[in-house]
């Protein structure tokens, strides 16, 4: 494998990363929104 394919491994392995990074973040700041709402009622 050249240095530049696993350049290209690393760098979609950081998108990737990324990517479910903000996903678990959305999850977080959901579950954390439905809590303070449903403590309201």
């Amino acid at each position: 494998m050249t240095p530049e394919d696993e350049q290209e491994i690393r760098r979609r392995q950081k998108s990737r990363n990324l990517a479910l990074g903000a996903v678990l973040l959305f999850f977080v700041v959901l579950f954390y929104s439905i809590t303070i709402v449903r403590m309201g009622d």
